[in-house]
């Protein structure tokens, strides 16, 4: 990849201290990529088309505006949030974006989910396994771009549903999913098979508790 030229940070919107610690004001840049290299981690053989196998949408976030998008495949989603107190990015090198030759861009946080299939509708639908966003980066409005963006994945992509768990005694989390629209089903019950109930259907558990007397 050729270097590019890093634009100008301005002067009014990133204060770095001695610490090393970066505090952005003013506005903060976002930026969602998808990471596709899970995908091809599992199916190197027979690789899914984009969005049916695992897929993790990663936010991230600049002091300076990001580039339009040149790649084909999925357009990353460029957007611009208005701050309404200044953000401490503490973790400079940890988290530093590796996507591209853009110095000054951070991990905010993902979200990620894989395509499921409902028999009854006949077509797929995405299970929305987690939203996550580091602590600096929470009440800024960000879950909603990620959690829209994966919405709008699935609506423009032929798919009829986003599900996934929605935890009843997290109530912030509970609200933020009834805001988006998100339907709560009272008649289903989550159910989950595990630890030694899974293992009794092991098929050589025999053989191991032999092995064990």
């Amino acid at each position: 990849m050729t270097p590019s030229l890093q634009q100008p940070i301005p002067s009014d919107s990133l204060i770095t201290d001695a610490s090393s610690n970066v505090t952005i004001t003013g506005k903060i840049y976002t930026r969602v990529p998808t990471e596709s290299s899970l995908a091809n981690l599992l199916f190197k053989e027979n690789p899914l088309p984009l969005f049916y196998g695992p897929s993790v949408l990663l936010l991230e976030v600049s002091p300076t505006p990001f580039d339009e998008p040149t790649n084909e495949g999925f357009k990353p989603v460029l957007t611009t949030f208005d701050l309404k107190f200044p953000v401490v990015e503490g973790q400079v090198e940890e988290f530093r974006s590796k996507y591209d030759d853009k110095s000054d861009a951070y991990i905010a946080g993902y979200a990620f989910f894989y395509a499921n299939y409902s028999c009854f509708n006949d077509k797929p639908g995405f299970y929305f396994e987690s939203l996550y966003f580091r602590e600096s980066y929470r009440k800024l409005g960000m879950g909603k771009l990620l959690f829209g963006t994966v919405s709008s994945i699935a609506a423009d992509n032929g798919f009829v549903s986003v599900d996934g768990i929605v935890a009843v005694w997290n109530k912030k989390s509970y609200d933020f999913y009834i805001n988006m629209g998100v339907e709560i089903f009272d008649e289903f019950r989550y159910g989950k098979l595990h630890g030694e109930n899974l293992q009794k259907y092991a098929h050589n558990k025999d053989k191991n508790d032999e092995e064990s007397c």
